[in-house]
């Protein structure tokens, strides 16, 4: 079955209710590597329920519609998608707990040819509950690798946020466990190549991988350290694009250019795996407040 441009754009989406607490908090940051020094108290915050706080890159969790693209009427051949690119937009400091909704929706499709895949661009509103108010909108691309040539409207894909030239203003190195991925699907992403050694090998990895989301929660954990204070308030939004894989226990070291604005300020950022020197995350883009 091949993508019909009009039905995806048109596909039905089921909305997400959800509602969470410091648990799914905790077990968030945890996911994310926070906690590896029992000494840090800046760390601590986030995964301790006395005065708790939310990590900025947990919205990309809340209200979230796993494998929606399996549904048939999507034309996509699931099995050969990837994560291409994620970003979110914060309308309010993330809280500790809430009941909120996620509503997903496909903003556009675009064919780069055949045997070049195609892309599509989904965004997802979060919003309370009981308010209806904002939380945030998250904008994700996936990259399905088999489903090019299938005929949609010429469309150029949007261009990547560009890094500066300059070597970066700071980095932030940062440590992944060996099990982390094992913790980091219990927050929605149960996807066996993150915890199945066959099904990894069978997808072209010699063991499996950290999730996307995870490394790009890393990025944020370097940008939160090293520029916010620890402050998650300070981070209103943030993009990147992800270019290769981590393997949990490998170091990611975050390097950064910050440039000054009347808001606060515009972060570029790279995430590369140390042992490896590979780029994991490239392109990123995120906004602080002053």
């Amino acid at each position: 079955m091949a993508i019909v441009y009009e039905k995806l754009k048109a596909l039905k989406i089921p909305e997400v209710e959800h509602r969470y607490g410091a648990k799914d908090c905790m077990l968030y940051a945890l996911g994310l590597g926070f906690g590896y020094d029992p000494m840090n108290e800046d760390e601590l915050a986030f995964v301790y329920e006395k005065n708790l706080k939310a990590l900025p890159t947990m919205a990309l969790v809340l209200g979230y519609t796993p494998y929606w693209l399996r549904n048939p009427e999507s034309g996509v051949n699931w099995t050969k998608v990837v994560h291409g690119e994620q970003g979110f937009v914060l309308h309010r400091p993330v809280a500790p707990e809430g009941d909120v909704v996620g509503r997903t929706r496909v903003v556009e499709v675009i064919d780069k040819g055949e045997g070049k895949g195609a892309l599509v661009y989904s965004e997802r509103e979060v919003t309370d509950k009981k308010t209806g108010a904002p939380v945030a909108t998250l904008y994700q691309t996936t990259f399905c690798r088999a489903d090019g040539g299938f005929g949609g409207p010429p469309r150029e894909a949007p261009a990547p946020h560009v890094l500066p030239e300059r070597t970066p203003d700071m980095t932030c190195d940062l440590p992944t466990r060996p099990e982390m991925a094992l913790i980091y699907r219990l927050s929605g992403d149960v996807n066996p190549l993150h915890a199945e050694p066959d099904f990894a090998k069978a997808a072209g990895f010699p063991r499996p991988i950290l999730h996307g989301l995870a490394t790009f929660g890393v990025a944020g954990h370097a940008i939160l350290k090293t520029l916010c204070g620890y402050d998650p308030a300070k981070i209103t939004a943030m993009k990147g694009r992800f270019s290769a894989p981590v393997y949990p226990g490998e170091a990611i070291r975050t390097e950064m250019w910050q440039e000054k604005t009347a808001a606060g300020s515009v972060v570029s950022f790279r995430a590369r795996v140390v042992d490896r020197d590979v780029i994991a995350i490239n392109n990123g883009r995120a906004e602080l407040k002053a």
